[in-house]
């Protein structure tokens, strides 16, 4: 059998392009002692694997060039070489970007495709899922009657945070995406009191319009000109959590940073940086929680999905530019 594989070649400067990688076909792995043969059936693609394409120094290790790459996916196991999973049993694994994976046991997760759709496990009930509760909750200590604002507020993990908020009680939630038709859905679908396209005008101005009141919480997927509205509009003792910042990933020069940071001195403010791997603990109480909003219908997600591994590479571009609503997942 043949296995299909995504490589990166070289690392790219500034926006990524297809001669940086390649769709290789190799041999199907054989599952070692500990180790489970597995077929993925659907990958993930996130905006942090922008960063591992650099060599830069970084939280996680970069890809290495000229080998597979790396990032979540869930698949049905084929082949086992280890005790505790079975053939035909379905795992949560790391190793995506290719058609087959050798997986040691204790780096698969069982999941249960009768509780929950297989794709959820690497969205709404994985790991963005997580990600937006823990930055949420801890990071940015919401609490209840909070006003809070998110940033790629239509995208896997911004939707769960409006959505949580609301759902905790915050007294208002505004979101910023980048078409009308996402601006649409925030507001219909998943229940936000207010959004806006930032691509319509100057954000500060229209998060201004948004929160008269002004903001408690900000949730921050985008950087840039979002961070310095959102800083602009902060309440008294007002936190911002810092998860992503995908407007200058593929940024050549450093961008400036926000030109008003001193307004954090009068507002008591506090911005603080996390990454999900830091709070895995949460994740049995995640689980327990969300899991019933979400088969409940109380917390609503979507996913645009993308047909086969030759279209890994351009579902990854897809979700630098915006293309997605919600969790960007590629069936395989």
């Amino acid at each position: 059998m043949i296995n299909r594989e995504w490589h990166l070649l070289s690392r790219p400067v500034g926006w990524p392009e297809a001669k940086d990688f390649a769709l290789v076909e190799a041999e199907v792995p054989a599952p070692a002692e500990g180790q489970v043969l597995v077929r993925n059936k659907y990958v993930s693609v996130d905006p942090y694997m922008r960063g591992r394409m650099s060599a830069a120094k970084s939280y996680v290790a970069p890809f290495e060039l000229g080998k597979v790459m790396q990032g979540g996916a869930v698949g049905e196991v084929v082949e086992s070489n280890a005790e505790g999973i079975a053939v035909g049993d379905h795992v949560l694994h790391f190793f995506g970007w290719r058609e087959y994976a050798a997986v040691d046991a204790k780096n698969a997760v069982k999941v249960d495709p009768q509780a929950a759709p297989l794709s959820a496990y690497l969205g709404v009930l994985g790991m963005t899922g997580l990600t937006a509760y823990a930055g949420l909750l801890r990071t940015a200590a919401f609490k209840e009657g909070d006003a809070v604002f998110v940033s790629g507020a239509a995208g896997a993990v911004g939707s769960q945070v409006g959505q949580i908020a609301k759902l905790k009680g915050a007294s208002r939630v505004i979101g910023s995406a980048g078409s009308d038709d996402k601006v649409k859905l925030l507001v219909e679908e998943y229940g936000f009191d207010a959004a806006f396209n930032y691509k319509n005008g100057p954000v500060a101005e229209q998060l201004r319009e948004a929160a008269p009141d002004g903001i408690d919480v900000y949730f921050d997927n985008v950087g840039g000109d979002h961070l310095e509205a959102a800083i602009g509009r902060l309440n008294r003792d007002g936190r911002i959590a810092v998860c992503g910042m995908i407007s200058v990933y593929n940024n050549t020069e450093p961008a400036p940073g926000p030109k008003n940071l001193a307004r954090l001195i009068q507002t008591r403010g506090r911005i603080e940086g996390f990454l999900v791997g830091d709070h895995y603990d949460l994740q049995p109480q995640f689980v327990q929680e969300v899991g019933p909003w979400v088969a409940s219908g109380q917390l609503k997600y979507r996913e645009t999905v993308v047909e086969g591994i030759e279209n890994n590479l351009e579902a990854f571009l897809g979700v630098l530019r915006g293309d997605n609503t919600g969790k960007m997942i590629v069936k395989l």
